[in-house]
């Protein structure tokens, strides 16, 4: 079953284990790898397109790496996690 915003415009779509998600105004929301839980490399966008963070996911969880940038694409953070839980 899909879901669509108000406008029509798609909610998210899984095709070949890839999963996208879509804002409102249709562009690309987040994209990775996807088995019935987000599993992987995933990389999240603004609303205005631009890169927002990266990072790796297991079972929905943050693990591993993950880069937040600014809107003009340099890095603003580093962060490590472990199951969804900060490293410190």
């Amino acid at each position: 079953m899909q879901e669509y915003y108000k406008n029509g415009q798609i909610k998210q779509v899984t095709k070949e284990g890839i999963r996208t998600h879509y804002f409102e105004n249709g562009k690309i929301k987040a994209i990775g790898s996807f088995d019935g839980k987000m599993q992987g490399d995933w990389k999240f966008y603004r609303k205005s397109g631009e890169l927002w963070q990266v990072g790796c996911l297991e079972d929905d969880l943050k693990n591993g790496e993950w880069i937040r940038y600014y809107q003009d694409g340099q890095v603003e953070k580093e962060v490590q996690f472990v199951r969804g839980k900060e490293k410190k």
